[in-house]
């Protein structure tokens, strides 16, 4: 990961995070329960608070973000933490982001008393769901459809924090 540094996102963050979420939904539109166009169209407002308020961390080299991950709580699972909206731009693929950023998801469901952490990965999406195994992530049995497209298979991993 040399010369990459991974911290929480903070109020100033929110144009550096509104480009690389709009970036992942270009990349990637399968793997995430938002679309491009309805995401374009937040105000600012709604990024700063997104930025401050949301448990997001950032990923960068040389003041740009290449990468970010969320930690948060999943509503159909009470209790549980979960990884959100993982995301590494293809320049920094391969270099240690990706698992800096599970890193630092990891290390607040620790700090919260977790005893795992939760992620849904699209099926049809195996690079990534093959990276999560590498970390120790397990498919759990769950399947569900994603909401935004009931055509589109989420798969439940889980990673034990113990």
């Amino acid at each position: 990961m040399n010369g990459y540094v991974v911290r929480r996102a903070n109020g100033s963050d929110a144009s550096a995070l509104r480009a690389i979420r709009l970036e992942s939904l270009v990349d990637t539109p399968e793997a995430y329960g938002s679309v491009y166009d309805q995401v374009a169209r937040w105000n600012d407002a709604r990024w700063r608070r997104m930025a401050l308020e949301a448990n997001f961390y950032l990923a960068e080299r040389d003041g740009q973000v290449v990468g970010m991950a969320s930690g948060g709580f999943n509503d159909a699972h009470p209790g549980t933490h979960w990884l959100f909206a993982m995301y590494v731009s293809p320049s920094a693929r391969g270099t240690g982001v990706a698992a800096a950023l599970v890193g630092a998801v990891t290390r607040w469901a620790r700090r919260d008393h977790a005893d795992a952490l939760f992620l849904h990965v699209t099926e049809s999406v195996t690079r990534a769901r093959a990276f999560y195994e590498k970390l120790g992530f397990r498919y759990n049995g769950e399947r569900i459809s994603m909401d935004r497209d009931p055509s589109i298979t989420l798969l439940t991993m889980e990673l034990a924090l113990d």
